[in-house]
């Protein structure tokens, strides 16, 4: 981002000082408080598709941008919901929503000098850097925490030429090395979510929510690890009621698995701040983070908006990712299905209404960890080419059977949605 383009500043979120634009202030050098992008002149004059069809509302850069058609993603009416839908973010290129804030984070990156770029990762943005990097012919690096990233992940970053460190230790332990890394040698560009460059991208994904819609939600689901993607919503959401362009802002709601919900804890128990995890555990890989970087804006978003968060285990969140396959026909991620697991919590809870227009944010397509699928009921069977039409007919009448009887014990009966849907139009 070149410093001199209108009147556009860095503001922190925690004392207020504003700054000039600069590609590599990412912090307050008063308070040390995460900052957030401010446009000079933002107008609302979507062109195109895909996220730099709001252009206008981006960072302007002098380059053309370093894009592969990323956004534009499927809003998804639900079957067995009134009011709910899907926002898919597992249709971008590498197959999750971090490819909206690599376009705009990569471009910065190649017109101010960078050579190199880096970030510490639990697997999507990793393998989203690798790609866009590769792509503006910058070297990528990526710090993994060991035995904690989902396979597809971390054989995506491999196919397009990344450099991988392995950390011993968590995601925490990855951030703090490539921190450190960008903070003494400036030829590596930090392309983790504390660049607040990086969510202007991120944003975008409200503005086709609203698009599509013709009108803001009622709420955003967000699963909620780092706490960038829920953040850069809410950002989203002011700026358009600021133009205008709506009347309204939803609620915006997180998610968080047991085992690393520093931010829904806070939530519940009306804390300031966090109480961090140390050694976080879920089998939602993507959003397994002790200590979400985020967290300051993540709650300015929840509350402000009037929001909330829950927490929800992995047997809720396995659970959902079954229901949205069998019986919406998405698969998604671990990470993606709490957005769902915690829609069914929030309706069970009164936190949100029947018959509520909200969107859940499905952050990345399930062939990205496709471990977490195993668990599933499969439906396989083995024939000889000469058996008999009918004898197969049976076959197969016994495998729907025995598939729903197993459904039935994990709580969700294939030909009854899901018990809590039972009366829903």
């Amino acid at each position: 981002m070149n410093s001199d383009v209108g009147e556009t500043l860095l503001k922190c979120v925690s004392c207020g000082r504003e700054y000039k634009p600069s590609p590599r202030l990412f912090r307050c050098p008063r308070c040390g408080g995460l900052l957030e992008v401010v446009l000079g002149n933002p107008t609302w004059r979507p062109k195109g598709r895909g996220v730099w069809r709001y252009r206008d509302l981006l960072p302007q850069t002098k380059i053309s941008p370093v894009t592969m058609g990323e956004g534009s993603t499927p809003l998804i009416a639900s079957r067995l919901h009134k009011g709910l839908y899907y926002k898919f973010e597992g249709s971008n290129p590498t197959g999750s929503f971090k490819d909206r804030g690599m376009t705009v984070a990569t471009t910065i990156a190649l017109e101010n000098g960078a050579s190199s770029v880096i970030a510490a990762s639990t697997g999507n943005t990793a393998s989203s850097m690798a790609a866009y990097a590769s792509r503006a012919g910058l070297r990528p690096v990526i710090f993994l925490p060991r035995n904690k990233v989902a396979k597809g992940k971390i054989l995506q970053s491999i196919a397009y030429g990344a450099a991988i460190v392995w950390v011993e230790g968590g995601f925490d332990d990855a951030i703090s090395l490539a921190m450190k890394l960008s903070e003494e040698k400036q030829k590596y560009y930090p392309m983790n979510s504390f660049n607040p460059w990086r969510l202007e991208g991120q944003k975008t994904l409200y503005y086709e929510v609203f698009e599509d819609l013709g009108k803001p939600p009622d709420a955003m689901v967000y699963p909620v690890g780092n706490a960038g993607n829920i953040s850069a919503g809410w950002k989203a959401a002011q700026e358009l009621l600021m133009l205008g362009v709506a009347d309204t802002v939803p609620r915006f709601l997180g998610v968080q698995a047991r085992g690393a919900s520093p931010i829904a804890d806070a939530v519940s128990k009306g804390l300031e701040k966090p109480v961090f995890v140390d050694s976080p555990e879920t089998i939602a890989s993507a959003i397994r983070i002790g200590k979400p970087v985020n967290w300051p804006k993540a709650l300015k978003a929840i509350r402000e908006s009037k929001g909330t968060a829950v927490v929800v285990g992995d047997d809720e969140i396995l659970q959902a990712q079954m229901t949205l396959a069998r019986h919406e026909g998405i698969i998604v991620e671990p990470a993606s299905a709490a957005s769902y697991a915690g829609y069914l919590k929030m309706l069970e809870e009164g936190l949100v209404d029947r018959g509520d227009t909200v969107v859940l944010v499905l952050t990345g397509h399930g062939l990205k960890d496709p471990a977490s699928l195993e668990s599933m009921v499969s439906n396989e069977v083995s024939v000889k080419p000469s058996i008999d039409t009918n004898e197969l007919d049976r076959v197969l009448s016994e495998i729907w059977q025995h598939s729903a009887a197993v459904e039935v014990q994990k709580g969700n009966d294939a030909r009854k949605p899901y018990p809590l849907y039972q009366n829903i139009p």
